[in-house]
C-alpha cells in the first residue's frame, strides 16, 4: 500500500516515521526547503518511545502526479486549502484521504473538495514539536492515530488500511464511531488549548489551583452545551471522563497552540474556538469564558502581525 503524507512535521513526520520503521511504503509531500533538510540530515525523531533516523522518500509540491492508495493530511487548518490543492495530483478514485486535523469544521471542506466517499474521519493524540534543526521531538506516552469510515461501517478497505498501519511502535486504531470520537477530541483539545493559552501555562499549575480547576470545568461545560445544542453525537458523562484525563496529564504538558504562541507562530483560533462560538451564537448558548479565550487569541494574532 502506497502512503502519501502531506508534511513531515510534528504529526506527519512522527507517524510517518513509525510507519517507515515498520517497513511501509511511505512518501512525504513537502516544501523544497524541508526536502533539502531531509536529504541532508534524514528524518530525525527523538521520542520517549525510541529515537530513530530515516532516509525518507520525498516529493515537492510542484512534482508531477503519482497515484497513492492512502493520503494522510497532517497540515494545520489555516493551510488546508493549499494542502488540498497540493495532494490533488496524487489522488485517484480509489485513494482514501485521512485528515488528522483538530476540530470538525474542516471535514465539510475536504468532503466537498474530493468525493465524500473517499474521505475517512481521523484524528491523532501526540505531544510533539519540531526543533530549530528540523528534528521531531515526541515527549509523552500518547501517540495514537484513530481513523474510520465517516458512516461508521467497518469496510474491507478500512480493514486493509488497518492492516497496513498495524505493527508499529505507535498506535493506529480503526474506529466504528469516528464522528463521536472526533467531537470528543474537539471538546478536549478546545478546552486544553483554550485554558493553557489563556493562562500561558502548562496544565499542571492551572489544574493544581482551586480557581484554575474551576475554570477548566467551566470551559468544558460551555463547550459541551454548545456541541449538544448543535446535535453533536457526544456521550453522557464525557466531561467527567475528560476531567479524569486532565488529572493524569503531566504537569508540564502544553497544548500545541500554546507552543505555537510561544514561538510567535500562527494558531488555529478561528478553526477551534471561533467555530464553537459561531455554533454557540446560532443556538443561543452563553459561553463567556470561551468568548474571553477567543478574544485573547485574536489579540495575540493582532500583536504578532499574523
Amino acid at each position: 500500500m502506497k502512503i502519501l503524507i502531506l508534511g513531515a512535521g510534528a504529526v506527519g513526520g512522527y507517524f510517518g516515521g513509525r510507519l517507515m520503521e515498520k517497513g511501509e511504503d511511505v512518501t512525504f509531500l513537502v516544501r523544497e526547503q524541508r526536502q533539502r533538510q531531509l536529504k541532508t540530515d534524514g528524518l530525525v525523531m527523538k521520542s520517549v518511545h525510541g529515537d530513530a533516523v530515516f532516509r525518507p522518500k520525498t516529493l515537492v509540491k510542484t512534482a508531477a502526479d503519482e497515484p497513492f492508495d492512502v493520503v494522510l493530511l497532517t497540515t494545520k487548518a489555516y493551510h488546508l486549502e493549499d494542502g488540498l490543492k497540493a495532494i490533488e495530483p496524487f489522488v485517484r478514485d480509489y485513494t482514501v484521504i485521512i485528515p488528522l486535523l483538530n476540530g470538525i469544521e474542516h471535514m465539510e471542506e475536504i468532503r466537498s473538495y474530493f468525493s465524500p466517499d473517499q474521505v475517512f474521519g481521523g484524528m491523532c493524540f501526540v505531544e510533539s514539536t519540531v526543533d530549530a534543526e528540523g528534528h521531531i521531538l515526541q515527549t509523552s506516552p500518547a501517540h495514537e492515530v484513530v481513523f474510520g469510515e465517516w458512516n461508521g461501517q467497518v469496510t474491507e478497505r478500512a480493514k486493509e488500511i488497518e492492516q497496513a498501519f498495524s505493527g508499529t511502535k505507535a498506535s493506529f486504531r480503526l474506529s466504528d464511531a469516528i464522528q463521536q470520537e472526533m467531537w470528543h477530541k474537539y471538546l478536549f483539545i478546545s478546552t486544553l488549548s483554550g485554558i493553557t493559552s489563556l493562562m500561558r501555562s502548562p496544565i499542571g499549575p492551572i489544574r493544581d489551583t482551586l480557581e484554575g480547576r474551576t475554570y477548566i470545568q467551566q470551559l468544558f461545560e460551555e463547550i459541551r452545551l454548545t456541541m449538544e445544542a448543535a446535535g453533536a453525537p457526544i456521550a453522557d458523562g464525557i466531561v467527567e471522563k475528560q476531567m479524569r484525563i486532565i488529572e493524569k496529564q503531566s504537569p508540564t504538558m502544553k497544548s500545541s497552540m500554546l507552543r505555537d504562541m510561544e514561538k510567535g507562530s500562527m494558531i488555529e483560533a478561528d478553526h477551534l474556538q471561533g467555530y464553537l462560538l459561531l455554533l454557540a451564537e446560532r443556538y443561543g448558548i452563553e459561553t463567556p469564558l470561551l468568548r474571553l479565550i477567543y478574544q485573547h487569541l485574536k489579540v495575540y494574532e493582532k500583536q504578532s502581525g499574523i
